[in-house]
């Protein structure tokens, strides 16, 4: 969890203990007023709890304030802007979450992007794409709606060729690798990243297997121009905006990049993998 989000969440906690004790009642009184269990009003006054916009209505009223159920979600909103949860994301589905970061592309002049266990989701075909969502949703137990959200997912991919955007990709070998999907699908994706490869609005590189590191590939994260990183761990998404911390990214992606193969070597690479997939 990031030091901003608890430190958010410490606050908001530290809010509704205030609301309470105006209120004239003890923890206890106020577990016993909503239908709780005292260690929950604990938990979300010292911040070891992350309040749903539905705990903070349900505050409000019982401490007989109900006009601050605004203030509150706005705070837990604060707090979100850069904790996304995918329960709270995935709620009705992978679709939404397509469509926005169709907007976020549509936003962005330079992409670039460190992928280490999956192709770029910008540069997947349908089919490996659909493979990943479902897979995804199984996981998350997300509603279903695959087919719209590979639809909204190929929409998105559009901005790379679109005049005035460019983009910059690396992954490491092991994403390649990677069978996420059955053989066939794996191959066709595979060819693709080989077309892919040369267009002048992308620049594509794969960090070979044995190749030195300077830097481990700890997890996959995307630059959106200089304003923004989204890195995806397995219970949410960071969205981070501090300059501080787009930097240290900015460096890690230098560093990945000194490692990495691209035109032709790249091409080797990938078609060297893509021969695996008949030995196996």
């Amino acid at each position: 969890m990031s030091t901003d989000f608890q430190r958010a969440r410490t606050a908001l906690g530290a809010r509704l203990l205030e609301l309470r004790t105006e209120g004239g009642l003890t923890g206890r009184q106020l577990a016993t007023r909503l239908g709780w269990t005292q260690s929950k009003v604990s938990k979300l006054e010292t911040g070891k709890q992350t309040a749903t916009p539905e705990d903070l209505a349900a505050w409000a009223e019982g401490v007989g304030k109900p006009g601050a159920a605004s203030e509150l979600k706005a705070r837990l909103l604060g707090a979100e802007s850069s904790y996304r949860s995918w329960r709270r994301q995935l709620a009705a589905g992978h679709r939404p979450r397509q469509d926005e970061g169709i907007e976020q592309s549509r936003r962005t002049s330079l992409t670039r992007a460190f992928e280490s266990a999956r192709v770029p989701g910008l540069l997947q075909t349908p089919d490996y794409a659909r493979a990943l969502l479902t897979m995804a949703a199984d996981f998350a137990g997300s509603p279903k709606d695959t087919k719209e959200a590979v639809r909204a997912r190929m929409r998105r991919q559009e901005v790379l060729y679109e005049p005035g955007r460019a983009f910059e990709f690396i992954v490491w070998e092991s994403a390649l690798h990677a069978r996420v999907a059955a053989p066939a699908v794996m191959a066709a994706q595979l060819d693709r990243l080989t077309g892919l490869v040369g267009l002048d609005t992308i620049k594509f590189g794969v960090i070979p297997l044995s190749a030195p590191l300077r830097r481990t590939p700890a997890h996959a994260f995307w630059i959106y121009d200089r304003d923004r990183v989204i890195v995806e761990m397995i219970n949410a998404e960071m969205w981070l905006d501090d300059p501080a911390d787009i930097a240290r990214y900015e460096k890690a992606f230098a560093w990945l990049a000194e490692t990495a193969v691209y035109g032709q070597r790249a091409q080797r690479v990938i078609t060297a993998v893509r021969a695996s997939l008949g030995r196996n």
